[in-house]
């Protein structure tokens, strides 16, 4: 396997990898089943949880057991064709996630001080 010829050469990881993936454009009624399905071949899994609320619908974080069976997930289902639907598996990044969160935070903050002070940001 690829896995075991990484592990034993010790090769140096890119820094964004990581036990924890991100993967989007997930068909909307998908099992946790299948996702074991999908991703345990990979590796041991240690969690899924699947988005489920409206914003987060068709996402899924998966986390493995080992670094390197994560490393061999994204490298073989980027892509991989569930449902009619590529999915994009990426690594997680807590920086990236935080700044959007903290993007849509500042946006409703803005919203609800336009709204207080009556300010309009719409041309008349």
């Amino acid at each position: 396997m690829a896995t075991i010829s990484l592990r034993k050469s010790n090769t140096r990881l890119p820094p964004e990898v990581n036990r924890v993936l991100y993967v989007r454009n997930l068909p909307f009624n998908i099992s946790s089943e299948e996702m074991y399905d999908i991703f345990g071949k990979y590796g041991a899994i240690r969690q899924i949880r699947i988005g489920n609320s409206k914003d987060t619908r068709g996402t899924a974080f998966v986390v493995y057991e080992d670094i390197y069976d994560a490393k061999t997930a994204v490298d073989h289902l980027s892509g991989f064709n569930v449902a009619n639907r590529y999915l994009i598996v990426l690594y997680y990044q807590q920086a990236k996630m935080s700044k959007k969160f903290d993007q849509k935070k500042k946006e409703d903050e803005i919203s609800r001080m336009q709204e207080k002070y009556g300010v309009s940001t719409k041309d008349k």
